[in-house]
């Protein structure tokens, strides 16, 4: 009979472990499948490889170098270098990250015993009849420990999806890092390719200057009429208005790059010069699973673990609460006797809290905690097929702009051996003017669209690293590297 009194004390809280089991939730992330290669890497000789997938193992962690270094051009990496020190939606993902991290330490603490110091003073007046009705005076001095049994994991899953949440928020700051880097170093590239068009303008600028002067001996010689000084002077002002638009347009390029460092555009500055940046050579058969360093795939996935611990500690709730507390102190109407010996008091206990009916509170907690991990999930997966849809639109952009860019060229060389042609028998009086003025501006048309071609591979190329979450390797030092002229 003896024993029988304490097992009953404790039977309460075996039926509590046995039922701990009941709170957890379902661990660990769904596994999105990846095909075993992009389809725009795929090899023509290789059929069938269509239909294979491969598990993809998360490598956030992988490093990813630095990436822009591949293009060769010191202006660039000094730009990357100061983005990276002040810029402004930097600084904003790193102090979610601050606040994230500190949320996840506050939830953490939730878990250790809590221990105060407290003292107080009051002075009241017995009600009962038979007290004095005299005012007395209580002094305390104390500390007070409590501590939570976290016996159904409520707390540590709050702390859990607290920390993950946090990992999330650094894997954003990745994604805003590497986002800036892709901006700084496209904007920069646009500005480039902006000179190159500008000054190929300039050029036929001139080109049709000197074309008008000859006309205008022509006329004063009696050789053309004024109608023919006049189609020429039209090309002159036309192809000036072009070159202001360059103009215009470089100076929002610059103060884009001003923005994306961090500084504000009227003490920044790009000079001009040529465009010599290298394009890096995409290396054939890229494969998929470097999918699995983008930042925000990854930022998806913690939020996917997340939202399934906050439904283990939203079903946590149906158990009982179970806190340990213990206080102890001294209490005297007199100061000066408070800290006697004989004024000392303590107390320790128990509390368990259970509700019985809340009108359906804590279901509705959990269904909607389910549905957030439903939403978690789909924004998961939402998330990678972006990533796959990103890729291939890069490398498919690729390879048809290293198509057009071999056609281009034979245009143009084609369009440049005409117009020497034309200027010649120009010269010579054996074609019209309109024959050299369509020949000139076949030769500039071209021209253009060459350079437009090439921009559009570099951009397609950062465009791709982007994509790829950082380069297209362990470590993204990319041989065979082609330069712009």
């Amino acid at each position: 009979m003896t024993n029988f009194l304490p097992r009953m004390a404790l039977a309460p809280l075996l039926a509590a472990l046995v039922l701990a089991g009941c709170a957890s939730a379902p661990e660990g992330v769904p596994a999105v499948g990846t095909p075993a290669q992009f389809k725009e890497a795929l090899a023509p000789s290789g059929p069938g490889t269509e239909g294979r997938w491969t598990a993809a193992a998360p490598a956030e962690a992988q490093p990813r170098g630095e990436w822009w270094r591949a293009f060769q051009d010191p202006v660039l990496d000094a730009l990357i270098a100061r983005a990276a020190e002040n810029n402004t939606s930097l600084q904003q993902a790193a102090a979610r990250v601050r606040q994230a991290r500190a949320l996840a330490r506050s939830a953490q603490a939730d878990r250790l015993p809590q221990i105060g110091l407290d003292a107080g003073a009051g002075r009241q007046r017995g009600l009962d009849r038979n007290q004095s009705t005299q005012p007395s005076t209580l002094l305390t001095a104390g500390v007070g420990a409590a501590w939570e049994l976290d016996l159904f994991g409520r707390l540590a899953r709050t702390g859990d999806a607290a920390q993950l949440d946090a990992q999330a928020r650094e894997a954003l700051l990745q994604s805003t890092r590497l986002m800036v880097q892709a901006e700084v170093a496209q904007t920069y590239l646009a500005l480039r390719a902006a000179d190159a068009e500008r000054a190929l303008v300039r050029e036929s600028v001139d080109a049709y200057r000197d074309t008008l002067r000859l006309t205008q001996r022509r006329q004063q010689a009696g050789d053309v009429a004024a109608l023919d000084v006049a189609r020429v002077q039209t090309e002159v002002a036309s192809n000036e208005s072009e070159a202001l638009a360059l103009d215009r347009r470089r100076a929002e390029l610059e103060h884009a790059l001003a923005v994306l460092v961090g500084e504000p555009p009227a003490g920044f500055g790009v000079g001009v010069a040529p465009w010599r940046t290298a394009l890096p050579v995409v290396p054939a058969g890229v494969p998929s699973t470097v999918l699995t360093r983008r930042p925000d795939v990854a930022a998806a996935q913690a939020q996917v673990l997340a939202a399934q611990a906050r439904v283990g500690a939203a079903k946590a709730a149906y158990f009982p609460d179970i806190a340990l507390t213990a206080g102890g102190g001294f209490a005297s109407p007199e100061l000066g006797d408070l800290f006697k010996w004989s004024a000392r008091s303590w107390g320790i206990g128990a509390l368990l809290s259970l509700p019985i009916f809340d009108g359906g509170r804590r279901a509705a907690g959990v269904e909607q905690a389910a549905g957030r991990l439903d939403e978690a999930l789909a924004d998961y997966r939402a998330q990678s097929l972006t990533a796959f849809r990103e890729v291939e639109d890069q490398l498919s952009g690729l390879r048809l702009l290293h198509e057009q860019a071999r056609a281009q060229a034979t245009a143009v060389e084609a369009a440049g051996r005409a117009m020497q042609l034309s200027d010649t028998r120009y010269r010579n009086g054996y074609i019209s003017q309109l024959d050299l003025l369509d020949a000139r501006r076949s030769e500039l048309r071209n021209r253009r669209q060459a350079l437009q071609v090439r921009a559009a591979q570099y951009q397609a190329t950062v465009g791709l690293v982007r994509a790829l979450g950082g380069g297209w390797g362990e470590a993204p030092v990319v041989a065979g590297m082609n330069r712009s002229g």
